[in-house]
């Protein structure tokens, strides 16, 4: 049993999601910090020193100077403020996990498709490459890796 579950955690795909899943929480916090140290006290400044981590309906109807005091207070409350944070937090993450998805993209390799099929120059249906007659009307077929005429019978 233990073997088993070695080997299962030893394949590519799963470590590949561990790191993935760690990496992701680290940027999550980069962009957070982004977000609520950086971005917002700049928007809040430029909206006339609005601070939206602040920014919150208590539901007693009570006014509470900040929401750290309502909390104290037992208060419940809707933080509203704090919602927008979020909201821009995922926005930015969204963002920049599009943007990575874009660049890996343009590196990647593009496959070509494999043709396997050819049109039957008689019906026009789809039959292999190596097919020496048509599935559909039996026209024989000429091109391809056995081109030339069919194999016959001398009676």
């Amino acid at each position: 049993m233990f073997k088993e579950f070695k080997t299962f955690l030893m394949r590519g795909n799963v470590l590949d999601l561990a790191v993935g899943i760690i990496i992701g929480a680290a940027f999550g916090k980069i962009v957070s910090s982004f977000v609520g140290d950086v971005l917002m006290p700049i928007i809040g400044l430029a909206m006339g020193k609005v601070d939206f981590s602040n920014l919150f309906v208590a539901l007693n109807g009570e006014a509470y100077p900040t929401l750290d005091a309502a909390k104290k207070a037992g208060a419940a409350t809707l933080n509203y403020g704090l919602f927008i944070n979020a909201i821009i937090d995922f926005v930015i993450v969204a963002f920049a996990i599009f943007m990575i998805v874009k660049a890996a993209n343009r590196f990647q390799k593009k496959e070509e498709a494999k043709v396997d099929t050819k049109q039957c120059p008689e019906c026009l249906t789809n039959i292999p490459l190596a097919a020496r007659k048509c599935s559909a009307c039996g026209s024989l077929q000429t091109g391809g890796p056995f081109s030339g005429k069919a194999p016959t019978m001398n009676v």
